[in-house]
């Protein structure tokens, strides 16, 4: 029997910095692609290497960043110039997100992020959006 769950319902939420910090589900998301990691890598390998292949050791676990799309809505919250997604990035404001999977334990992985992008649609036939993009500065996978 497979497990596999259905991505429908995974949530993306901001952070208001407060002590404890409370986090707002960001209105209007749609295709999300979430926390991932490349591990650097050194070149050790030596003229006595086994069999001539390469040989590394691990070194930097870098963070590759979020993205998502949204339904933008310039009047909303976690959206707008004054409070939201954009207001993070003009001011350059870390904050904590969190993305939420819709699995039975709500498995939730928390990044301090900046918002690194973020860039407007408007397409003749369709829904107004706008593509955005976080950069981790630290991850907590729980």
């Amino acid at each position: 029997m497979a497990d596999a769950l259905s991505s429908f319902g995974t949530l993306m939420k901001i952070g208001d910095g407060d002590e404890p910090e409370n986090f707002t589900t960001i209105a209007e998301v749609l295709d999300i692609n979430g926390i991932g990691f490349t591990l650097d890598t050194t070149d050790i390998t030596s003229h006595d290497s086994p069999d001539a292949i390469e040989e590394v050791i691990p070194g930097i676990l870098r963070t590759d960043p979020i993205t998502f799309t949204i339904q933008f809505v310039p009047t909303e919250a976690t959206h707008s110039y004054s409070t939201g997604l954009l207001a993070d990035m003009m001011n350059r404001t870390k904050r904590n997100f969190q993305m939420v999977f819709p699995d039975a334990a709500a498995t939730t992985w928390t990044a301090a992020c900046y918002v690194t992008k973020f860039s407007t649609r408007a397409p003749v036939s369709g829904a107004l959006q706008a593509d955005v993009e976080l950069k981790p500065t630290n991850v907590t996978l729980a």
